[in-house]
C-alpha cells in the first residue's frame, strides 16, 4: 500500500495543460476530476490514518478512485 497521494497531475504529467482546459470547458470532466480529487483526498487521508476507516470501505473507495481515473484517462486520450 503508497502513501503517496495519487493526484492527477502526478498520475498524467503530459496532461496538465489539457486537464486544465477540460476543467474549464467540460462539465462532466470538471466533475469527475473533483470527484476524483474528493475521493483520492479520503483515501490518503486513510491511508495516512489521519482519518482511519474501515478497510473494507477503504478498498472501496479505492476501486472508486480507479474507476474515476480510468473515466478521466478515456477522456484525455480522445482529447
Amino acid at each position: 500500500m503508497s502513501h503517496t497521494p495519487h493526484e492527477l497531475a502526478e498520475e498524467f504529467p503530459d496532461k496538465v495543460d489539457l486537464m486544465s482546459q477540460l476543467k474549464q470547458t467540460d462539465a462532466h470532466f470538471a466533475r469527475l476530476a473533483d470527484e476524483y480529487h474528493d475521493i483520492n483526498r479520503i483515501v490518503h487521508r486513510a491511508e495516512t490514518n489521519v482519518e482511519p476507516m474501515e478497510e473494507l470501505a477503504e478498498g472501496e473507495m479505492r476501486k472508486k478512485r480507479a474507476v474515476l481515473k480510468d473515466e478521466i484517462w478515456a477522456i484525455l486520450s480522445r482529447a
